[in-house]
Parts: C-alpha cells; structure tokens; sequence
C-alpha cells in the first residue's frame, strides 16, 4: 500500500450512524493512543475498545496512521470551535473584560485541550507524517483560527495594534508552537501549568499593546 493510501481515510461518513461509528473509533484509537504508544496499538485493540467489528473499522480506515490522522484534524477542528465560543459566551460584554483575563481563558482553554492526553499529542504533533493533502486541510483550519481571534482583537479596546490579521496569525503560531513545546518538552519539571500560563498571557498582551504603526 501506498504512503499516501495507508494516511488516507477509506470513504467519508455520510449518515448520522456512520458518524457516530467513526467518532466512537477516534474516540477509542485517542484512548488507547494514549495509554499503550504507537508501536502497541493496533486496529483490532481500537475496534475491541470501540466496541465495533475490526472490518467495520476497516471501512473507514486502512490502518492505524490514517486514524491519528483523522484524530490530527479532529484536534484542529476543536481549536477553531473553541475559540468561536469564546466570542459568542462573552458577546459585547468583551470589552469589559481586562486583556490579561480575557487572553488567560484563551489560552487556558487551548492549554488544557492539549494537556489531556500527552503522550497521544506528542504522537500527534510529533510523529505523525502527514500527507501534503493533509497539510493543506490543516491550514485551511489553522486559517480559520486566525479569523476567529482575530474576531476577538478586534472587539478589544486594549488591543493597539494597527495590523490585526498579522497579529492574530502571530497570537496563534506562538500559543500553538509554545503550547505544543511546553506538552511535550516542558522546560523543567518544576514549571507549573498555571505558571506557564501567566508568563505566556503576559508575553502575548504585551505584544498587543504596542501599537505597530
């Protein structure tokens, strides 16, 4: 089998049953991703943890890279939804809300989402090879991300920067690429979630309140 056909996914769910079986095998590959490692997870120790036939897995996917594939745009699709929230929940109350405390939920937010499942992350953003198509798709989300946070700069009256689309596009690489070093590669042991945190917010509303014109 080709690289390209073994990281593709074999038919795309239609049905609302058919999703649902594709969810609950994404949902269990992530679990045992997780807990056994790439080399000891297998598509028939995926389908027992689903609860599904090994050949109704086979369906909707080759093998076992094309599910960490699928649970890669999965994880970017969540991001977006995430931040979309995150506008709607605070609404024209955003103002109101100081930078600092309004970049700290962001942020947190994306924190914790990587932070539930390291070492499925590590696999994910690490060691997955992901076709060119894919890469594709990926930044597409990764586009859509930014127009969501960029959404949120621009409701901010503390926010004075002049260009908000490079600033959005800055705000998410960083958040993204410091998030993912700090999952898999902490710094040092003793450097907590809520301290990587607060350096992180404070590193970030700083560069929003310079103006770059």
């Amino acid at each position: 089998m080709s690289s390209r056909r073994r990281l593709e996914p074999r038919k795309q769910p239609v049905q609302q049953r058919s999703r649902q079986t594709v969810g609950v095998i994404l949902e269990a590959a992530a679990q045992v991703f997780d807990q056994r490692g790439y080399e000891d997870t297998t598509t028939d120790r995926i389908a027992e943890r689903a609860g599904v036939s090994v050949g109704s897995l086979y369906q909707y996917f080759p093998g076992k890279d094309a599910i960490l594939v699928a649970l890669v745009e999965q994880h970017e699709r969540q991001g977006v939804e995430l931040v979309h929230r995150l506008i709607e929940q605070t609404g024209e109350g955003m103002a109101a809300i100081p930078l600092e405390q309004l970049l700290s939920v962001f942020v947190g937010a994306i924190l914790d989402l990587h932070r539930e499942r390291p070492r499925l992350h590590r696999m994910l953003f690490v060691e997955t090879p992901l076709p060119p198509q894919h890469h594709e798709a990926l930044s597409s989300l990764e586009d859509a991300l930014a127009a969501e946070i960029r959404e949120l700069l621009r409701r901010h009256p503390e926010v004075q920067v002049a260009n908000l689309e490079l600033s959005a596009w800055m705000m998410l690489h960083a958040t993204l690429g410091l998030v993912h070093d700090y999952v898999s590669h902490p710094p040092r042991p003793g450097v907590s979630r809520d301290e990587f945190l607060a350096a992180l917010v404070r590193l970030l509303a700083s560069s929003l309140r310079r103006s770059d014109s």
